[in-house]
């Protein structure tokens, strides 16, 4: 995830506000996260595969795919998290990612592992970046609560390491922003109108649904406030979309465990997707937080995936 360019909670709330003003006439029914809807029927038979286990906790995490048996399309692509992998996670350090100079954009406390997808892919997705972020992140108030971030991204390894704040081009590479067709619905870059695109290291330029629960008392929206629980998010660099991002709180992921409605354990919520995307390949409708107990894992996943060009 990534990190806002100020420090007080207020100068916050100003910078969000004043990039989500164009969408100030939201309506309630709007900004409400979107209508939770299963995953409708899987093709009758469907082959799963996994890439090279990360140690995560005191457990594992490992990429996976989904495939339809009969066509070998991919139908999603994830994560899984075994039950350990919760316990025996690093803790925050001292809040070190609240205490920044007030134009860092470095991820100072997070836990990063980067997962190999298996062998046949998924395209346009290349590899997966777990971060385990135990104190959150700025601003306070909305995303400093212990979460993880899961990177699904569409660039290489390469060139996800050749983003980097010495490289001259740095901020040119930052502002250079998809093209609008490509930009899905809702979603905006958090910045202030005509300020420098805030990226972060190693990641890019993040963008933000501004109907997200979370967001909502920092435009002035209490009625429609939610806390921080699950939300999605967009990633850029250099005119093109590299990542999708969903990011869900520990808290969240767990509680699928104990939950006796399927359609909790098993949640899979819409995501906004562009008129247009930047490659061809087969891209998401909609992301899944759930557990499964035979295997005793939590899976985080794209799924509904269709191909696009």
């Amino acid at each position: 995830m990534y990190r806002y360019p100020i420090l007080p909670v207020t100068l916050a709330s100003s910078a969000l506000a004043l990039a989500f003003a164009a969408f100030d006439d939201l309506s309630a029914s709007r900004v409400e996260r979107a209508t939770v809807v299963r995953a409708g029927v899987r093709p009758a038979a469907t082959t799963v595969e996994y890439g090279a286990s990360a140690d995560v906790g005191e457990g594992r995490a490992r990429a996976y795919v989904v495939t339809d048996t009969k066509t070998g399309a991919p139908i999603e692509v994830g994560v899984a998290l075994d039950e350990r992998a919760m316990d025996g996670l690093p803790a925050p350090k001292a809040h070190a990612g609240h205490q920044a100079a007030p134009d860092s954009h470095e991820h100072l406390d997070n836990h990063v592992f980067l997962l190999s997808l298996p062998g046949r892919g998924a395209a346009p997705f290349q590899f997966v970046e777990l971060d385990w972020n135990p104190g959150g992140h700025e601003p306070p108030g909305v995303y400093d609560v212990p979460h993880f971030d899961f990177h699904f991204w569409m660039a290489s390894r390469d060139e996800r390491a050749a983003i980097v704040p010495s490289d001259p081009r740095y901020q040119q590479l930052a502002d250079a922003l998809p093209a609008e067709a490509q930009r899905p619905p809702h979603f905006v870059v958090a910045a202030p109108p005509g300020a420098p695109a805030p990226g972060v290291p190693l990641m890019g330029v993040h963008w933000t649904d501004v109907r997200s629960p979370e967001l909502q008392k920092v435009f002035g929206k209490p009625d429609a406030y939610r806390p921080f629980t699950t939300t999605f998010l967009y990633g850029s660099w250099n005119g093109r979309f590299t990542f999708l991002e969903p990011m869900i709180t520990r808290a969240y992921i767990m509680a699928k465990k104990s939950a006796a409605d399927p359609a909790v354990r098993d949640e899979v919520i819409p995501i906004s997707a562009p008129a247009r995307v930047g490659a061809p390949g087969y891209y998401p409708s909609a992301y899944r937080i759930a557990y499964d107990a035979k295997s005793k894992e939590y899976r985080i996943a794209l799924t509904k995936l269709a191909w696009r060009e």
